[in-house]
């Protein structure tokens, strides 16, 4: 009877992880030993804000969902005292958090991940944190397309201040020679 249900909270836990890693479009392993209780807990406030899911998890339970996804390749990393980030929206931000997070709390180390869809080392994660956020991204977008119609506004400004200079009437037009 125990057993059952102890079978049965397992089977639970470990359909959770695996739901969690297909709305994943980040994976971050890290080895949390070594973080003091403030360090862990600035670091979880930080993922929050970054819109990021941070859970310790039993490396039984991620072997099992990593292979009912079809995550090959990253069971290596689920060994000794294993923590995840899971992001659903933003892969730069986990891998933002966490690589100057480790920076300053020397404890945690970042072991690898499965970001967009295969396995990806600590330097390709390291390098990703490098990358500017996704709000940093689509403000460097929206400054690209904002160029070419702000370009034309000048354009038309400088015409309508060289006219003005010259004493023509901005808005009238020139009368054609017949």
């Amino acid at each position: 009877m125990a057993s059952e249900a102890i079978l049965e909270k397992k089977g639970k836990a470990i359909s959770q992880v695996v739901e969690q890693f297909k709305a994943a479009k980040a994976v971050i392993v890290v080895d949390y030993r070594g973080l003091t209780v403030e360090q862990d807990t600035q670091l979880r406030t930080e993922l929050r804000k970054a819109d990021v899911h941070y859970e310790v998890i039993k490396n039984t339970y991620l072997k099992r969902a990593a292979d009912e996804t079809g995550y090959e390749g990253i069971d290596d990393l689920f060994k000794g005292p294993t923590a995840v980030a899971f992001s659903n929206e933003d892969i730069i931000a986990p891998a933002k958090v966490l690589a100057n997070f480790a920076k300053t709390a020397e404890a945690l180390e970042i072991k690898g991940g499965y970001i967009d869809g295969k396995v990806s080392s600590i330097e390709e994660i390291n390098q990703l944190a490098t990358m500017p956020s996704r709000e940093g991204l689509l403000s460097m977008l929206l400054s690209v397309l904002q160029a070419p119609v702000r370009n034309v506004a000048y354009a038309v400004k400088a015409v309508s201040e060289q006219k003005a200079a010259n004493g023509e009437d901005a808005g009238a037009e020139t009368p054609s020679a017949e």
